[in-house]
């Protein structure tokens, strides 16, 4: 009787401590059966999260505006007629995509059937960025900020946002929410983050962010620690131009790097790159979405980052001012991103980085590499 009470005390021990930060480990059989099946153009557009505009090539746009008065709201024949060539691994539905609930299901059913098998994402933060709370056609929960989370200085509360948000996600058909950010808001002229973030100290972010993915895991939505390796010390928007933080990479161990490296204990799926520039680390002006002293050095490396890298929207400023569609692909795709989100142009980018494959430039061994964590996640959220 005693062993059989210490066995089960051991049990449930057991159970308590994997109960939290790792998903269970997809047998890399079932991965590697997936891969092997794959053309190259099925695996490169795993690589590839995009908006439903850009399975359209004849909408033309220069500025969000333009998008938001479309309002495309459902996946035309032409849409698919692009899909059949250009599969896609992802589909980030924006706040002008959204009506109501039965248009949403009706997309999200759409969605579903495109060739890729694509997973449906969405920005959901609480707050300022919530494609669906700031809508008034759906009575969910609303928050006013995370940095208000953040002031009541309990963890708790995170883990009830995230749950909350995680419950209705799933209610609706998502898979993943990029959400939360990250980001330490230590710069009190930044114009991009600031009530986004939970805090200015990195000691009280951290936990806040770890409870806020396990909020959302528990609800059954993957969650995505952005924007690394921190957006919270600037004063410009990468959303129409060049950014930079001049700190050095000990001074980010000390902030941005707490509530980053947290995220990775706790066993966060997915990271998102800030397009920002860090030259005091780099030696160089390039975004750190295309760094690979950023993201394979550091983020890699350093802080041994095994999962999900994806870039913040392609089809930025930051982005778009210097580099075509293609050439901004490839080059993340070099230095280390697993999945391209929201490029310019499509078509664009996924055709340069199937030349890339295909002279050389990118070895398939590399797209497979990326691939490979890009299924396992797939194969976690079917189970």
């Amino acid at each position: 009787m005693k062993k059989l009470l210490v066995l089960l005390v051991c049990g449930w021990v057991f159970a308590a401590c994997s109960n939290n930060d790792t998903p269970n480990e997809t047998p890399t059989d079932e991965v590697e059966a997936q891969l092997q099946k794959m053309t190259l153009r099925e695996k490169v557009g795993q690589m590839f999260y995009i908006r439903i505009e850009s399975l359209d090539p004849s909408i033309e746009w220069t500025k969000y505006d333009d998008l938001a008065n479309l309002k495309n709201q459902e996946i035309t024949m032409k849409m698919r007629k692009t899909n059949e060539q250009y599969p896609v691994g992802g589909i980030i539905l924006y706040a002008w995509n959204i009506e109501d609930e039965t248009q949403l299901a009706s997309i999200i059913s759409q969605v579903r059937s495109l060739k890729g098998n694509p997973l449906l994402c969405i920005d959901e933060e609480g707050g300022r960025v919530s494609r669906i709370a700031n809508n008034p056609n759906f009575n969910v929960k609303k928050y006013e900020s995370m940095a208000a989370i953040g002031a009541t200085g309990d963890p708790k509360n995170a883990y009830e946002c995230g749950n909350t948000i995680g419950t209705y996600l799933k209610y609706y058909g998502f898979d993943i929410d990029f959400a939360p950010v990250a980001d330490v808001n230590t710069n009190p002229d930044n114009i991009i983050i600031g009530p986004r973030a939970f805090s200015d100290d990195p000691a009280v972010a951290a936990p806040m962010v770890t409870n806020y993915l396990q909020g959302l895991k528990d609800a059954g939505i993957t969650g995505c620690v952005k924007h690394f390796p921190g957006h919270g010390d600037t004063s410009d928007d990468t959303h129409t131009g060049y950014v930079q933080s001049l700190k050095t990479w000990e001074e980010m161990k000390d902030c941005e790097m707490v509530t980053f490296r947290a995220g990775i204990q706790w066993g966060c799926q997915l990271i998102m790159t800030a397009h920002i520039a860090v030259p005091n680390v780099t030696g160089s002006t390039i975004p750190s979405t295309m760094s690979s002293v950023v993201l394979q050095d550091k983020l890699r490396g350093e802080l041994g980052y095994q999962n999900i890298i994806i870039t913040d929207g392609m089809e930025m400023g930051a982005i778009t001012k210097h580099y075509t569609s293609g050439e901004a692909a490839v080059g993340s795709i070099k230095a280390g991103v697993d999945i391209v989100l929201g490029p310019r142009d499509f078509t664009e980018a996924f055709d340069a980085v199937m030349a890339a494959v295909n002279d050389g430039s990118i070895s398939e061994e590399r797209i497979n590499q990326s691939v490979r964590r890009i299924l396992k996640l797939k194969i976690q959220q079917k189970h």
